[in-house]
């Protein structure tokens, strides 16, 4: 079984603008559109905010089959979302739920495949910095922040390959079939990690001076 192609977490190198802008420039605008994008309250508004988001897709380069194919299993999850706001209230109010998210992992994906990995550490390092004076230890922060990009693609494709698993087992609509080896393997994936980060002494004063040095 081969994974959809994953783009979420993956750094992909370019010469365009937007690979060019500082790690920090990027993230600071990412903020900027998800407040804007969660204060709308008309679908208008989100569709409008989606399409800037996917104008980014398109500035960056991006293969945008091989971006679509990427976010295969968040645009399974926004159609769920879609019809279930559609039933709890009505379609304006599904559109504009469900834009707006998609706009946000739409630009996030957009800023992780454009930026490396380290610049986005580097730049929420030196952003979190002046907490340390009230016990915030920014390293630790940024280790956080790396295990969370390097462990959305890894669940992404679990989630994959758990799917055709059970569809090659004629299982294809088991909730059961997905879900159990989907938790099994998720859980071991991140008992694996806390156990590679204790080996090397994170999580207690040692490792968080190890982090600090």
């Amino acid at each position: 079984m081969t994974p959809a192609p994953n783009l979420l977490g993956l750094y992909q190198p370019g010469s365009t603008v937007i690979h060019r802008l500082p790690a920090g420039a990027k993230l600071v605008a990412l903020c900027v559109f998800g407040t804007v994008a969660m204060a709308i309250r008309t679908p208008e508004a989100a569709v409008v905010m989606l399409a800037l988001a996917v104008a980014c897709v398109a500035w960056s380069r991006t293969n945008f089959r091989l971006f679509l194919r990427a976010l295969r299993p968040i645009l399974i999850i926004s159609a769920i979302l879609f019809a279930f706001q559609w039933w709890q209230a009505d379609i304006a109010h599904a559109v504009q739920v469900t834009a707006r998210m998609l706009a946000l992992v739409v630009l996030a994906t957009v800023v992780t495949a454009t930026t490396a990995t380290d610049a986005i550490l580097d730049a929420v390092t030196r952003a979190l910095g002046p907490l340390r004076h009230v016990g915030i230890n920014p390293d630790s922060v940024g280790l956080a922040i790396a295990l969370m990009l390097r462990a959305i693609p890894g669940l992404l494709t679990i989630a994959i390959e758990s799917r055709e698993a059970a569809q090659a087992r004629g299982l294809g609509r088991s909730p059961r079939a997905l879900l159990v080896p989907l938790v099994v393997r998720a859980v071991a994936q991140a008992r694996m990690t806390g156990e590679a980060l204790a080996a090397r002494g994170f999580g207690d004063d040692e490792g968080d001076r190890a982090i600090q040095a």
